[in-house]
């Protein structure tokens, strides 16, 4: 096995033995079979194949080759290229395979609550009404909107759908270090017109929350058929946020206590069953954002009778292993945040002790 690497790479070599040591019995396998082989259906990708020179049950030891890259190493080992930063986590930050380097592979989450000395990991999620001029605060231009996302894109952030973070707040699945979510509320066609272009150039995922008295309703309402194609892209997941928009922890005149529980379900089950129905999408309609921000327990009560597993509120900041999926904190991007201002609002770490 010395033969494989240089003399001055050995040290590395005997350090990462170590490793694996500590993790676990080490084998030496005779041959490279890739770990979670896709499909058969799918056809097999052309890539460089560097060596696997030791292994345990926690993690392995690769060798790439001229060619290889780190998301092409996690597809083949790992599943999914997307998950080429715990490649990186795992050996300082490195940002490239080289020829003849060792690599740490993890072949379970190192650390999946994102705690580390001094602070932990939050996942930010943000908050978009409608793009344009007109719309007031709530309106952020379309050149704004589109200056954020490439910045996002080109600074090592990355945009997670929605639903990862069910695995993260199980503690079961890690979320990359600079991890971020894209929401936009109500329904406005603008999202359809002018961001949804955005993302699919960029190949962002984000999630659209609407209240499905208002879709289809005209004026700058989207209609179903465009809900219909951003769902079908796989980026735009469509999800509810109520049936009318009604404040939920407002009672209305002469509404009961068992009214008031039956028109929560109407405003949580009613555009769950709507939206899966239009869009063919049973079963996919379990994420939830409040009118207005607000909940109290009857209307946990109501989510949790309609088999949702997320909602999100308004309260800004970030959001760390220990959140209650049913009070995600989501911070609003508004038209007068310029680019420093919208920096300003990803809080992905926290220290530790630091109040939200």
């Amino acid at each position: 096995m010395s033969g494989l690497l240089p003399a001055g790479q050995r040290p590395l070599l005997a350090a990462l033995f170590a490793v694996l040591a500590l993790t676990g019995c080490v084998t030496t396998p005779t041959a490279t079979p890739p770990l979670n082989e896709p499909a058969a259906a799918a056809p097999a990708k052309p890539s460089a194949t560097g060596e696997i020179i030791a292994r345990s049950d926690r993690l392995l030891i690769y060798v790439p080759v001229a060619g290889d890259s780190l998301r092409g190493i996690a597809g083949r080992l790992l599943g999914s290229e997307d998950r080429d930063w715990q490649i990186s986590e795992a050996n300082a930050g490195v940002t490239k395979a080289e020829p003849g380097q060792p690599l740490i592979v993890p072949l379970k989450p190192m650390n999946p609550l994102g705690v580390h000395a001094g602070s932990y990991q939050t996942v930010p999620i943000l908050c978009y009404h409608r793009l344009g001029t007109t719309g007031g605060k709530m309106a952020v231009s379309p050149a704004n909107f589109a200056a954020q996302m490439e910045w996002l894109a080109k600074n090592d952030y990355r945009v997670i759908k929605l639903s990862q973070i069910s695995g993260y707040l199980e503690g079961k699945e890690p979320l990359p270090p600079k991890s971020v979510v894209v929401t936009f509320d109500d329904g406005y066609e603008s999202v359809y017109k002018f961001a949804f272009p955005v993302l699919r150039k960029l190949g962002l995922p984000a999630t659209m929350f609407v209240y499905t008295d208002f879709v289809g309703a005209g004026g700058d309402a989207v209609n179903w058929s465009q809900l219909a194609e951003m769902q079908a892209s796989g980026l735009m997941d469509i999800q509810s946020h109520s049936k009318s928009h009604r404040n939920l922890i407002e009672r209305t005149a002469g509404e009961n206590e068992e009214r008031y529980k039956r028109n929560l379900d109407a405003e949580t089950a009613g555009p769950r069953d709507l939206i899966e129905q239009k869009l063919n999408t049973a079963g996919q309609v379990r994420h939830y954002a409040y009118p207005f921000g607000d909940a109290n327990e009857q209307v946990l009560d109501a989510l949790t009778r309609q088999k949702y597993t997320l909602a999100v509120t308004v309260n800004p900041g970030g959001n760390a292993f220990f959140a209650q999926p049913f009070m995600l904190r989501r911070t609003m991007i508004f038209g007068d945040h310029d680019l420093e201002a919208f920096k300003a609002r990803l809080q992905t770490s926290r220290r530790m002790g630091q109040t939200p």
